[in-house]
């Protein structure tokens, strides 16, 4: 069957196309939804003041940015290294969002290594070497190198097949041997170049055609195409959307160029690993990495950054649910922090004054004195009703949804009530309700249906203490005084009066009331 006349095309909004009674796809690009995907930063201004409007996708806890804000000033001014900074408040109020802000605020150049704190324990290895390889991911190292290139306007690439002969045929595949000339300038000069078969299949696998500005590596052969000549703007046939005009390079066509590869020390850690080598970076199984090693990669490293060789960027590990860490642990990003190539920490926690793992000693956020003392702590507040609303307005714009006013009103007294992750997990769940039912945007009865489906903590922490005894391995005794806290520092009893009225602790009676609250 013939393809002509068919063009496939990529489009970010999707859609079908019919040619010759063939209906093809357009392509779009899939981007996973994930709980902080809408965070582009920590949405401050250039004097670090909180902007209005949920910039970057940033709502509220304004005092909490901007004191994340100086931390970043002083991150990019390399100021800042081995300091620890505390993410401290309440569930839901947003610290993972402004560490993730942070992230995106740094940008790729800045390592930034996430994870939690209950993964030191779940890894095959000690819990020292997982903090280890944790702090030195944060570590970057920026390798400069001189290498020598050839930088130029292709004019012309002509290239000839023969048949070959004798040796030469079988080297050559199916007998035929190809040869060439590219033809480079500048601004300055003009100069020809022998192609041989592997330069040939390059220029044919980059899709070099007269006109394109490319770059030649000497040293590996390797072809760049950086885009299209300004001298040829007006070649509408060699055009595309996505067509990048450059200037045509000036002065010598050999030139010494220098490149940076940014890396961390735990990848270097790695490639220097007699064990298993770089192959272990694919694997994600490193395994347990000797200090010696170590010690002669941070004294190379030293010394690369004294000729000038290597820049060290201090990065940020961040450690969420920090109070899952033992004292083992603490006691070793005790020490860590005073080494001379540490990353920022930045370490998240919602608890209170809670027993430090592994021990019967108490402590602020269930973290030993001496660490506390040198974390430069910042707080997260409760959301208010119009920061709760702005926040899933913005979900519903990520998630690509669309819901009506009294609807929102009413998911955002909802999650002034119960919790601000439970509105936002009924977002979908709403939405795909009203896809049910033929409906492009969601209404209150969606979001009261999905309600009654999905009970929140108070809800079922309700119905656990009516039917308790109908439970395996129940625990709770009549006369017990055991109770549960329901998130605002409340505890709620078996025999507490303060329970919403439910026969059967299903949300039907609690729908009744949501009625009329917007």
């Amino acid at each position: 069957m013939s393809t002509s006349g068919i063009q496939l095309k990529s489009d970010s909004n999707g859609g079908t196309a019919t040619s010759g009674g063939i209906t093809v796809r357009e392509l779009t690009r899939l981007e996973r939804i994930g709980a902080h995907s809408h965070i582009r930063g920590l949405g401050l201004d250039d004097s670090l003041d909180p902007r209005r409007g949920g910039s970057q996708g940033m709502v509220g806890q304004a005092a909490a940015r901007k004191a994340v804000g100086v931390i970043y000033r002083m991150i990019k001014e390399g100021k800042i290294g081995g300091r620890a900074i505390l993410l401290a408040g309440k569930p839901g109020t947003g610290k993972t969002a402004i560490a993730m802000g942070l992230a995106q605020q740094l940008g790729e150049d800045t390592p930034f290594t996430t994870m939690s704190g209950s993964e030191v324990f779940s890894l095959e290895m000690s819990k020292t070497e997982a903090l280890t390889q944790a702090l030195r991911k944060s570590i970057g190292v920026q390798i400069l190198e001189e290498t020598e290139v050839m930088e130029g306007e292709v004019v012309e690439i002509q290239i000839d097949t023969a048949f070959s002969s004798g040796e030469n045929k079988k080297a050559s595949k199916g007998g035929m041997e190809k040869t060439g000339r590219l033809t480079l300038c500048t601004t300055d000069m003009e100069t020809v170049y022998d192609l041989g078969t592997k330069m040939i299949d390059a220029l044919t696998k980059e899709k070099i055609t007269a006109g394109d500005v490319i770059t030649i590596d000497k040293a590996s052969g390797k072809i760049t195409k950086l885009g299209r000549s300004f001298s040829r703007s007006r070649d509408y046939d060699a055009m595309g959307s996505q067509t990048r005009f450059v200037q045509c390079p000036e002065g010598e066509l050999q030139k010494r160029k220098e490149v940076v590869h940014n890396v961390s020390l735990h990848e270097i850690d790695v490639i220097n690993s007699r064990q298993q080598g770089f192959l272990a970076l694919f694997a994600g199984d490193t395994g347990e990495i000797k200090s010696e090693v170590r010690e002669q990669i941070d004294a190379k490293v030293m010394e690369w950054k004294e000729e000038g060789r290597a820049k060290i960027i201090p990065g940020v590990l961040f450690i969420d649910e920090v109070h899952m860490l033992d004292m083992e642990c603490f006691s070793f990003l005790n020490r860590a922090l005073e080494s001379d190539m540490a990353p920022i920490l930045v370490i998240a926690t919602n608890r209170g004054i809670a027993k430090i793992r592994g021990t019967e000693y108490k402590s602020p956020h269930g973290i030993p004195l001496d660490l506390l003392d040198r974390l430069m702590i910042v707080s997260t507040e409760p959301y208010t009703l119009e920061e709760i609303r702005k926040i899933l307005k913005v979900r519903c714009e990520e998630e690509d949804v669309e819901m009506a006013d009294e609807a929102l009103e009413l998911l955002a007294r909802i999650g002034e009530e119960t919790s601000l992750r439970y509105a936002i997990h009924m977002i979908i769940t709403a939405s795909l309700a009203a896809e049910k039912r033929k409906s492009a945007e969601v209404e209150i009865e969606d979001v009261k249906k999905v309600y009654r489906l999905f009970v929140d903590v108070k809800r079922s922490t309700q119905y656990l203490m009516e039917y308790n005894k109908e439970f395996m391995f129940n625990e709770l005794d009549d006369d017990s005084e055991y109770g549960v806290d329901n998130g605002d520092g409340e505890e709620i009893k078996a025999d507490d009066e303060e329970l919403p009225e439910s026969a059967d602790a299903t949300p039907g009676k609690k729908e009744d009331s949501m009625e009329t609250s917007p």
